[in-house]
């Protein structure tokens, strides 16, 4: 019986050994906590499958699970004043420094929109309550954190207007004057998702003629910028990386713009770009606009032109939409934007769509800070809540909140 105890327990750690083990880089660090805190996401992942497939419950409704363990109450604190708001009918969580000088004195402020592939996510979950906390206090600045609708039950363009409508609503005079913001020292933010609608966004504000009031800076933390081509040699070298791995990544591009699930598959074999897409590969070739040094062992190749039923169909045809893919803009709509920061990070699919949007906007005049971490991984930002607290997120948060610091 004892000896039986023994082999079972041995057989329950190797397994569990195997279960967890990944063959992550060697550079990245704090490996075996990466590789725990991935155990988790996989399993979520596996059951969402599973459910999904016995049609239980989809799979973006039982990933949603993330959202609600990290979800909290933002509360006030004796530096931080936080109130939940409607702007446009939109949901903000508004964070304010309580102490403040004159009434003369005016504000820095950063309206941010968090990732979670415009699927999963919240403003309310405990790292970003964090972030807009250390920002509020050590730049005396407001932070706007929105609340916008979330896909599935929401495609695109819904949480892109949702975003579209705060920023148009706070930049007002008015309502800038409520909140003590200096209107020349306004940025929009995001991380992941939350990039891409920031990136979107600034973008379509320059075209609007009659907006008085204009960002003076873009803060975009790994952002994901196209749809197009899925096959860069970051999606090719990190495919199965932690913690957005390729079949994820294009999971969230297929539910962003539609539950037909003949779309997702089109976009894992990289043939779902139709002829009105593909007259926009040129602003997504990697190959010209990639530093021969992130080419890797790659070779491009254009993505497959379809004109069948899924090539055609409604949300083939967002695609082209720069509200969807910011990189699609061309070069021209690029001069007039805000300076501009961008994170990547190495072991990231999304590191490419982050390096050539720096490239065209530098090659446009847009002044731009780029900021690579050779060691980082996608969502590294966020990890800053024992246990799965990171020590390059705390680097990465120094960094940006000094960017911030010194642009705005």
């Amino acid at each position: 019986m004892r000896l039986g105890s023994i082999i079972l327990f041995v057989a329950f750690c190797s397994f569990t050994a195997y279960y967890v083990y990944e063959p992550i880089p060697e550079e990245i660090e704090e490996r075996w906590k990466l590789m725990l805190t991935n155990s988790f996401f996989r399993s979520l992942s596996h059951l969402a499958d599973i459910s999904e497939l016995l049609g239980l419950k989809d799979y973006m409704g039982v990933m949603y699970f993330i959202t609600l363990l990290e979800k909290i109450a933002p509360v006030s604190d004796e530096h931080v004043k936080v109130t939940e708001e409607k702007f446009d009918g939109v949901e903000v969580v508004l964070y304010q420094p309580k102490h403040r000088g004159s009434d003369t004195d005016l504000r820095r402020a950063i309206i941010y929109l968090h990732g979670g592939g415009w699927c999963l996510g919240s403003s309310r979950m405990s790292p970003y309550d964090l972030l807009a906390r250390k920002v509020v206090t050590e730049l005396d600045a407001v932070v706007l954190s929105v609340e916008y609708r979330l896909a599935p039950a929401h495609h695109f363009p819904i949480p892109y207007e949702d975003v579209y409508r705060v920023v148009k609503h706070f930049l007002q005079k008015g309502v800038l004057a409520q909140y003590y913001v200096h209107p020349g020292r306004i940025a929009v933010s995001g991380d992941s998702a939350g990039g891409n609608l920031a990136a979107a966004v600034t973008q379509q504000l320059q075209k609007e003629p009659t907006q008085q009031i204009q960002l003076k800076a873009q803060a975009l933390i790994y952002p994901v910028l196209q749809a197009l081509d899925l096959y860069t040699p970051s999606y090719q070298q990190n495919q199965y990386m932690p913690i957005l791995p390729r079949t994820l990544m294009v999971r969230f591009w297929s539910e962003y713009f539609t539950s037909d699930k003949a779309f997702f598959r089109a976009m894992m074999a990289n043939t779902h770009n139709n002829p009105e897409s593909s007259s926009l590969l040129k602003f997504v070739n990697w190959s010209a606009f990639l530093p021969e040094t992130y080419h890797r062992k790659y070779n491009y190749s254009a993505p497959a032109v379809t004109e069948g039923t899924v090539a055609m169909d409604g949300p083939s045809r967002s695609l082209a939409d720069p509200r969807a893919s910011p990189l699609l803009v061309p070069d021209a709509a690029l001069r007039s934007l805000p300076k501009a920061y961008i994170l990547t990070c190495e072991y990231d699919v999304l590191r490419d769509d982050g390096i050539m949007y720096a490239t065209r906007l530098r090659a446009a005049g847009v002044e731009v800070t780029h900021e690579h971490y050779d060691t980082g991984f996608h969502g590294a930002l966020m990890f800053t809540v024992w246990p799965t607290d990171f020590l390059i997120a705390r680097r990465m948060t120094d960094n940006y909140i000094k960017w911030l610091k010194e642009n705005l």
